[in-house]
């Protein structure tokens, strides 16, 4: 590994630079604690946010109807959620949008001149979270992804990593660090998710911390096959065909229905049912991101048929990460905190995907939960973190001393995981064989990690991703094996329906043997489950 050339002393440090981490870095800095930013890539312009942009969970402050969309939450989500969380999210929510407005995002207005603020344009929205991060005097490291935690008996400590410009190694020792390196989308090729690779995850676990939700991440989105945007809510307005030309399914049913047509064959899709130049110019002006690669390919949506595909997007919209054990958002290890895709958003999504609206909302709120629980941590801590005796607790695809023969060969050990995680006959359409086959392949990979890592920065950098991705894989399978029913995102053939006994949380640990407990949730006992809703 390069030598060590940069270090540095802060309260806390957050790793991660999509909205979570934005919000986290601004409300710590907010409490009074020096912060700084490591962000894999540019704060701004990195992860999924930033180059589309995100709807809102946004419910006017009526007891009434903000009661029926909890109550609606609950049901959706398998009776995983909770209540006291997804209020917490509303009023929130609602706050942090007021600051954005005055920030200076141009929010639209409505004909009595009120902001409407149920949707933020990515590239305006993170452009301006970075205004006002520095603003805050925060420190901002790009392109500077963390490889380890820095941990000791008293919990994490800071964190090191490299400059994928420079080629430097950095430490940074901080009282607090908040996890908001996102999910895992395990480089499916989704629109900014490139750098979701899961080291976030990663290296919480080998300091300790427990993850919990990891079975609900059976989430895959429907895109362009030659295109990156995942953009379903515009597939309302298609018509499936099949490769001869033959219609399939028309409108709202289409989305669910494509995992099922295409293992029967190709599968192409025709926005035809935006039949009129109105129709058309408002899906152009509401999306326009999802209509850039068509055109480039020389595709009209609106007349043309173009392939279709599926993109895994793993734990980025699905539900697992880290546990959280407080409405401050920390997680089991001391000093550690997390927000965003990168913690279990169970508490408020249950056993379902956030979607859009849900996970930009948990993102703002999240971030600034963990960004205050963390700045009160580190200001009260008795010990200079300077002073602690921190060691590293990286592991796995970590650079070796020199005794290590074998190489580490990232490329080929990411793609067997993706050929185990990726394909809709093993991940999405789950059985107890297929997914217990393919965790055995998983865990048959293990010994690869243990290979000399080459000494360039993108070798370092690509076998902590492809460690990151195989452990993800891992407590992805276990957890599905686990919960022996149908709830949410989770499916097992063998057992088609929701059991109202399994109506609790499975919370994972480990690394080289994956513990696995339940924790029950708190409304739980009092549920009585109607009939109907239990074979889902």
């Amino acid at each position: 590994m390069p030598q060590q050339q940069q270090q540095a002393t802060t309260d806390v440090l957050v790793l991660g630079g999509g909205p979570a981490g934005a919000w986290a870095a601004w409300s710590a800095a907010s409490q009074g604690a020096k912060v700084i930013l490591a962000d894999k890539g540019y704060l701004g312009t990195s992860g999924a946010t930033a180059p589309g942009g995100t709807t809102l969970l946004v419910i006017p402050p009526v007891a009434e109807l903000r009661e029926q969309a909890v109550q609606a939450r609950l049901k959706a989500g398998g009776y995983l959620s909770e209540n006291a969380w997804i209020h917490r999210v509303l009023d929130q929510v609602e706050q942090n949008l007021e600051l954005v407005e005055e920030w200076g995002y141009p929010f639209p207005k409505d004909e009595e001149g009120r902001p409407l603020r149920t949707h933020l344009h990515g590239p305006e929205y993170m452009k301006l979270m970075r205004k006002v991060v520095r603003k805050a005097g925060v420190r901002i490291w790009d392109q500077s992804p963390a490889l380890e935690l820095l941990h000791d008996q008293h919990g994490v400590g800071g964190a090191r990593g490299i400059n994928r410009l420079t080629g430097e190694t950095w430490e940074v020792k901080a009282n607090a660090v908040i996890m908001a390196t996102g999910g895992c989308a395990f480089l499916s090729k989704g629109l900014g998710c490139n750098v979701l690779t899961g080291e976030g995850l990663l290296m919480s676990a080998e300091a300790g911390a427990e993850l919990s939700g990891m079975e609900f991440t059976r989430q895959y989105a429907p895109s362009f096959a030659d295109g990156t945007v995942t953009r379903g809510r515009m597939l309302a307005w298609a018509t499936l065909y099949d490769e001869a030309g033959r219609p399939l399914h028309q409108g709202d049913r289409t989305f669910g229905s494509i995992p099922e047509l295409m293992l029967r064959g190709p599968v192409y899709a025709s926005l035809d049912l935006a039949d009129t130049k109105e129709k058309q110019d408002f899906l152009r002006n509401a999306h326009p991101i999802f209509f850039m690669p068509l055109e480039r390919a020389g595709i009209d949506p609106f007349k043309d048929k173009f392939p279709l595909t599926l993109r895994y997007e793993g734990t980025m919209r699905g539900t697992g990460g880290l546990r959280l054990t407080g409405t401050d958002c920390a997680t089991s290890v001391p000093g550690l905190y997390a927000a965003g895709d990168a913690a279990s958003r169970e508490k408020v999504t249950g056993a379902i995907s956030g979607g859009g609206a849900y996970n930009a909302s948990w993102a703002i709120c999240s971030g600034s939960w963990a960004g205050q629980g963390a700045a009160r941590h580190a200001l009260q801590e008795p010990r200079p973190a300077d002073n602690r005796l921190l060691r590293a607790a990286g592991r796995y695809g970590m650079p070796a001393g020199a005794g290590t023969a074998r190489a580490l060969d990232a490329k080929p050990l990411i793609a067997a995981v993706q050929r185990e995680i990726l394909p809709l006959r093993i991940n999405y359409f789950r059985s107890e064989p297929v997914v217990a086959a393919a965790l055995q392949r998983l865990n048959s990979l293990m010994p690869e990690l243990s290979g000399q890592v080459p000494a360039t920065v993108q070798g370092i950098v690509q076998s902590r991703e492809a460690a990151a991705m195989l452990n993800v894989g891992r407590w992805i399978y276990t957890a599905a094996l686990a919960r022996k029913e149908s709830r949410g995102l989770q499916r097992l053939a063998e057992y088609p329906a929701l059991d109202p006994r399994q109506t609790h949380r499975l919370i994972l640990s480990g690394i080289d043997t994956i513990g696995i407990r339940t924790e029950s949730v708190s409304h739980a006992q009092e549920l009585r489950i109607p009939r109907e809703e239990r074979a889902i």
